[in-house]
């Protein structure tokens, strides 16, 4: 069961033992702006919650579109701000569950579509 109603995507990796869930369309501020992260060995376990709006320093926005790099170790999220407001994409260590990084531009409004080729090209899900 995900934190929240309402997800747009689920993603995992062959080399992550993570489940990430976005739950982007729910109805609360607070639930839109989490993710769920289950751990794949241990599906009876509750999933950990995270803010990464929170994270990134956005107030108001949903969070979506979990993507993996390549190696399989770094996941991908878009935080789609509102369209006077500021967006961001949040890069989380999959192993960890911890910020890696955060990408901020005002030419960034609600990021969406940020697939990884490789993975694409090859089918790694």
């Amino acid at each position: 069961k995900n934190h929240g109603s309402g997800s747009l995507f689920i993603k995992t990796h062959p080399k992550s033992t993570n489940l990430w869930v976005d739950a982007a369309l729910s109805p609360e501020d607070e639930l839109q702006q989490s993710v769920s992260v289950f751990d794949l060995k241990n599906l009876d376990k509750p999933a950990q919650v995270i803010n990464l709006a929170k994270l990134a320093g956005i107030a108001k926005g949903r969070v979506a579109h979990p993507e993996y790099n390549k190696r399989g170790d770094e996941v991908w999220f878009s935080v789609w701000g509102p369209k006077n407001g500021e967006s961001a994409i949040v890069v989380m260590d999959d192993k960890t569950r911890k910020l890696k990084a955060v990408i901020k531009d005002k030419r960034l409004v609600t990021p969406t579509g940020k697939f990884n080729v490789y993975n694409t090209q090859h089918d790694v899900y």
